[in-house]
């Protein structure tokens, strides 16, 4: 930038991650607000526009920005459309006309008679837009201005200064020749709209017809697929499905001794005795099927609107082709031999874990792309990546883009339960979901800190929280000890909160029994064996699940990410908070009872003033979960929550207008 040219100052750009280092994230069809501090000498009056653009298109697309009444402060909105990879700026400028049109006004008002000057002024103002207009009909229009301008009197030259027809051709065509642009660039990234609201269900499909003695095919999945779909979820997750390897294979419970029957982890990946693609990270094991049985089971999940993740876990059993063609490619001990991977005092003596920081790392790096590249390519477009806080930052930043590069659509979760600063840097890098400890916030004021600072704070724009509520290797103490109650309140939580959650399957019959007391793991994981279940068992809360999930697919207001708001409630049993959208058109209120065992009353505050309503308003609220539907009044307001019947209300709004005009009316 010219230093002799630029006449604007512009500063403080938000959103921006790390001084524009990161893109921020948003979805399809998600509108980015823009705010800059845009100011500069003199008096002059400054005109601002947002710009923005698809990476490597030469066209900027623009929109005027406009200004806080006294602190400088400008404000724009794009919205964003097709994936990939966008860039937005600031242009501003000392606008001439608007300055010119402004001194006029005040000379006017203000009795001056003797205007001549500032008539011809404006016409040569007038004269130079119609130089750089192109179309004729604009230009013929400015002209007609500017000879009315050279012999008008005082009033009718205000008149013709505020036209508006003539500000809009002058606003077209500004003298943007001092102009001031924000360099370089800040960058977006747009995911489609899967990423940003999803219903995540995850099931091993070796026990997806429920058999404890044998294991089902990818040519069986398709009831538990169909049940899952009844009940509302669009994501259906597989834990890794491919060979698995012998050596150290683990039995039942993680035990070291593996009966004859016993299936392995599926985590211990790769058997190239069994492969038929090579038995390693682009095989699938021979006991769920074949490539061809699996590209038939992802065509009919499509075909029901529906898609597969699969987990992509960077774990090598000890039978994998990689140890045999690259054993230099893991980590070695003292006496020569490979390390099995340990997470003390755990011990996972079927796993080799790889060394990326290895002698021959670039062509390691570039097989681990190829693996989710083949995987895309037959159809897998979102991937859930095992424990990636475990390899280097860098690589995930290389690869990710990589695979955006040929296939822009691809969602990555981050399974990362670590550190904050991590589980930041991986969604800062490329990440398009991460897992969160949703899973273990269970109070008032534990569930309120962290949900802000996810949704409020700047980890709003590229960190996107997909809540699950359990995994395969995590029995929170709470769904252990809560019963029922406790399984409702945490789906209601997990499907309300974030705009993406997701469940393990026998969630939704309450599975709850750990391997030990004080342990967070399930006894009889199906991590090591067949898993026997009633898909439909007593006590299921199927029902609550489908209505949860019928309610965030009719309500906008529970598919954003962002518009989440707390609000008061008197009893901190009760966790009362809301979702509307920015037109006000879809609203949605919720109320929870964190008390399991107990019942909780209270009253809570609607913000009621956010609606644009008034205290004396009544409206009606519609319990998505029941049916059952009540008229409240003005803000303040007193709930019931029996945990064993109604653990939580999620309340559709509605004006209710049949007080001021007699008769139930509904706006």
């Amino acid at each position: 930038m010219n230093p002799g040219t630029a006449t604007v100052v512009i500063e403080a750009i938000t959103p921006q991650i790390e001084g524009g280092k990161y893109p921020i994230k948003r979805a399809e069809g998600e509108d980015v607000v823009v705010e800059a501090d845009v100011f500069k000498d003199g008096h002059d009056i400054v005109a601002a526009v947002l710009k923005w653009r698809k990476a490597g298109e030469e066209k900027w697309h623009e929109t005027p920005m406009a200004p806080h009444p006294y602190n400088d402060r400008w404000r724009g909105t794009l919205t964003v459309s097709g994936t990939g990879a966008y860039e937005y700026t600031v242009e501003a400028w000392g606008d001439v006309f608007l300055s010119w049109r402004d001194e006029v006004r005040k000379k006017v008002d203000g009795g001056l008679t003797e205007l001549t000057s500032e008539a011809l002024e404006g016409a040569r103002i007038l004269r130079a837009a119609g130089g750089r207009a192109t179309d004729s009909a604009d230009k013929a229009t400015l002209e007609s201005f500017a000879k009315s301008l050279e012999t008008a009197e005082p009033a009718r030259l205000k008149e013709i200064a505020l036209d508006p027809a003539l500000e809009g051709l002058m606003r077209f065509y500004a003298d943007r020749s001092l102009s001031t642009t924000y360099q370089p660039p800040l960058g977006i990234w747009v995911d489609r709209r899967r990423a940003a609201f999803a219903a995540w269900y995850e099931f091993f499909p070796r026990s997806a017809e429920g058999k404890s003695d044998s294991g089902s095919t990818f040519r069986d999945c398709l009831p538990r697929i169909d049940d899952a779909k009844a009940m509302g979820f669009d994501v259906i997750y597989f834990p890794p499905i491919h060979p698995i390897g012998e050596t150290n294979r683990k039995g039942r419970n993680n035990s070291r001794t593996c009966e004859p029957g016993d299936p392995g982890v599926p985590y211990a990946i790769g058997n190239r005795r069994q492969g038929v693609n090579g038995g390693g990270h682009k095989d699938v094991a021979p006991e769920l099927g074949t490539l061809e049985d699996f590209d038939w089971l992802v065509g009919e999940v499509r075909a029901r609107g529906m898609e597969i993740a699969l987990d992509f876990a960077i774990n090598c059993s000890p039978d994998h082709p990689y140890v045999h063609d690259h054993p230099d490619w893991f980590f070695k001990r003292p006496d020569g031999t490979i390390k099995y991977a340990e997470n003390p005092p755990k011990k996972y003596e079927d796993v080799y874990p790889l060394n990326f920081h290895c002698a021959d790392w670039r062509n390691l790096w570039a097989e681990m792309r190829d693996i989710l590249l083949f995987w895309a390519a037959r159809g897998v477009r979102i991937f859930r990546v095992d424990n990636p806080h475990t390899k280097p930052v860098a690589f995930w930043e290389w690869t990710i883009a990589e695979v955006h590069a040929q296939f822009p659509d691809v969602v990555f979760l981050s399974e990362a339960f670590t550190k904050p600063k991590m589980m930041r840097a991986l969604a800062k890098v490329g990440y398009t979901q991460s897992y969160t400890y949703f899973t273990w916030r269970t109070t008032k004021p534990e569930l309120t800190e962290y949900l802000e600072e996810l949704t409020q704070g700047e980890m709003a724009d590229y960190f996107r929280a997909n809540f699950f509520v359990n995994t395969p290797d995590i029995l929170p103490l709470h769904l252990q000890t809560g019963g029922r109650p406790c399984f409702v309140q945490r789906a209601v939580l997990a499907a309300t909160l974030s705009s993406v959650y997701g469940i393990y399957s026998g969630f939704e019959l309450c599975e709850a029994t750990p391997v030990a007391p004080g342990k967070e793991e399930y006894l009889d994981s199906e991590k090591y064996h067949f898993k026997g279940r009633d898909w439909n068992a007593p006590g299921n809360i199927k029902d609550t699940l489908t209505a949860l999930n019928r309610a965030r697919n009719e309500h906008p207001a529970l598919q954003e990410y962002r518009n989440l708001r707390f609000h008061t409630s008197e009893n901190p049993q009760i966790l009362f908070y809301s979702k509307m959208t920015a037109a006000r058109d879809s609203i949605v209120l919720v109320a929870v009872n964190l008390d399991p065992h107990n019942f909780q009353s209270g009253w809570v505050e609607v913000p009621i003033n956010e609606f644009g309503w008034h205290e004396r308003d009544s409206y009606e609220v519609r319990d998505l979960l029941t049916g059952e539907t009540f008229i409240w009044n003005g803000a303040r307001n007193f709930v019931m929550l029996d945990p064993r019947t109604r653990p939580a209300h999620v309340l559709e709004v509605r004006r209710w207008q049949g007080r001021e005009r007699g008769a139930d009316v509904y706006a």
